[in-house]
């Protein structure tokens, strides 16, 4: 797809669904019900405004940095999971991590002799830290550059391929996605930051669709459908044993009753999240 043809050609693009398991039980952690994190975009945004979605946005040239310090499979173990070249996937595995971390402050890394997500603390809310979260909006540095300097290593083996989700080729801005799960590391805490947001808040994924429906929580189609899988999985432990083919997914535009609307492949259809939804 190019532009010369009138279609715009979607620009890659990584978002993650972080979780947590949820208070109030007396389960393990793994066992626990699940809560995923959400953002409200704010009404200003040329893309969804208004809409709930999980953290995450565009691959910048940078993220495919080959010096990036990275531990878990290697990129060309993820190009095979992605279905896509390596540069790629090293790409779209580093701006899932570092667009997570710009966008709640949660940092997907470490220190290299660290093992286990549930023995990693860090703490990333102080001002120096805050200074790097800001350095790299800006693009003052980049991702690698803060990593190495703190002698850190991206945890690739802390995210998982979830699903990839193609904008429709009748809109003007367009994005092939590819959507990740992680788990929240203990000892970090996602903050608001604003920005891009105006609201974010934890969510049992299994009061999505209903939220959704009533109007609460407008949404692009693609986050009600991973809210749904994700309530299907109910603990962390489901999610880590989900199996996952990921097979590039494009729904389609329809007017339906006068109201343009999203048809998903399994032929759901969703609102079109336009100016003002969600106030």
């Amino acid at each position: 797809m190019t532009e010369d043809d009138g279609v715009a050609r979607p620009r890659p693009a990584a978002t993650v669904m972080l979780l947590r398991p949820a208070a109030g039980s007396d389960a393990g952690r793994a066992e626990r019900p699940m809560e995923v994190l959400l953002m409200r975009r704010v009404p200003t945004m040329g893309f969804a405004p208004g809409a709930y979605v999980f953290p995450g946005g565009r691959v910048d040239e940078r993220d495919a940095d080959g010096d990036l310090p990275w531990t878990g499979p290697s990129p060309e173990e993820w190009a095979g999971i992605l279905g896509t070249d390596v540069a790629r996937a090293r790409a779209l595995v580093c701006a899932a991590v570092r667009e997570t971390f710009e966008e709640t402050g949660v940092l997907l890394a470490s220190e290299p002799e660290r093992a286990g997500v549930e023995a990693i603390t860090l703490d990333t809310a102080t001002d120096d830290w805050e200074r790097d979260r800001l350095g790299l909006i800006d693009h003052t540095h980049s991702f690698t550059e803060v990593l190495r300097r703190r002698g850190l290593v991206l945890r690739s083996e802390w995210l998982r391929a979830w699903s990839r989700w193609i904008t429709p080729s009748n809109q003007p801005r367009r994005f092939d996605t590819w959507f990740f799960t992680a788990e929240l590391p203990p000892g970090q805490a996602a903050r608001d930051v604003g920005g891009e947001a105006d609201l974010t808040r934890w969510t049992d994924p299994s009061v999505v669709a209903e939220e959704w429906g009533a109007g609460r929580m407008p949404m692009l189609p693609p986050t009600v459908i991973a809210c749904a899988q994700l309530a299907d999985r109910r603990t962390l432990q489901g999610v880590r044993e989900a199996r996952r083919d990921i097979v590039p997914l494009e729904p389609d535009v329809r007017e339906i009753g006068g109201q343009l609307r999203v048809v998903a492949p399994d032929g759901s259809d969703f609102p079109l999240p336009g100016p003002g939804a969600g106030q």
